[in-house]
């Protein structure tokens, strides 16, 4: 018997199954078999991944406030019209200006303004800046802005009520008990200065304001003229005229 020739058998089966297609060398075989299968089992690992990639691709639209919760518009609320901010002056027990004078005044929130829930809106502390003005035979406070204790200016639209308690200066006048503890107005200085013969206040507190000098030449000569005192503390109570808008 002849031997088996590995080579002539493999070469007789191809031509039995596949006729006229040019034998592949074995190895080169094995190799693209081994390639394919490779491929197959890398797209089959593939395959899910893929999948996956396209289901969280389109994810549900997000808000600018949830992807950058720093650059979230602040909160704004508004302390609605009619609203009373009750108000302090540190350091003296009243005011004193003249009837026609325009005095400018720095006052204090004297408490806490709260939200209907309890949440503090303005703190006590925070300065309200506005001026004395002669108001229908008396004088009245005109709020211009406000600073919180943060340190924000904002504008505010307030007023007191009309303040109409005077006080008669006239010749002899204990001028040491009209101006102890006071806030003087420089009408009202000039006032008391004019009629008491007096040239220098040495009590109270001069507030600068305008048309000291004027009123000085209107009361030259004259034996009595009154002056407004204000309790800062009890008559100055602010109203909200309109909504005062806060972050």
């Amino acid at each position: 018997m002849e031997p088996f020739n590995l080579s002539s058998g493999l070469e007789s089966i191809r031509t039995r199954i596949f006729g006229v297609i040019p034998m592949v060398n074995l190895r080169q075989w094995q190799s693209s078999t081994a390639l394919v299968v490779a491929l197959g089992m890398g797209t089959s690992a593939i395959a899910p991944l893929a999948i996956a990639t396209t289901a969280t691709a389109n994810p549900a639209p997000y808000t600018m406030a949830q992807l950058f919760p720093s650059q979230q518009s602040p909160r704004r609320v508004a302390i609605p019209a009619g609203t009373q901010l009750p108000v302090r002056y540190d350091g003296v027990q009243k005011i004193v200006v003249a009837p026609n004078e325009t005095s400018p005044l720095t006052l204090l929130l004297a408490k806490n303004i709260r939200s209907s829930s309890g949440e503090i809106l303005v703190r006590s502390g925070s300065k309200i800046r506005g001026e004395l003005r002669p108001v229908d035979g008396g004088s009245q406070f005109y709020a211009q802005d406000i600073t919180l204790t943060d340190g924000t200016v904002q504008s505010i639209d307030a007023t007191s009520e009309v303040v109409t308690k005077t006080q008669e200066i006239v010749p002899g006048t204990n001028t040491d008990a009209v101006l102890k503890g006071a806030a003087i107005g420089a009408g009202a200085a000039a006032i008391i200065s004019g009629v008491t013969g007096k040239k220098r206040i040495t009590l109270g507190k001069i507030l600068i304001g305008g048309g000291a000098g004027a009123l000085g030449g209107l009361i030259f000569g004259k034996k009595r003229a009154d002056v407004i005192v204000v309790n800062p503390n009890n008559d100055l109570t602010l109203t909200l005229n309109s909504p005062l808008a806060l972050r």
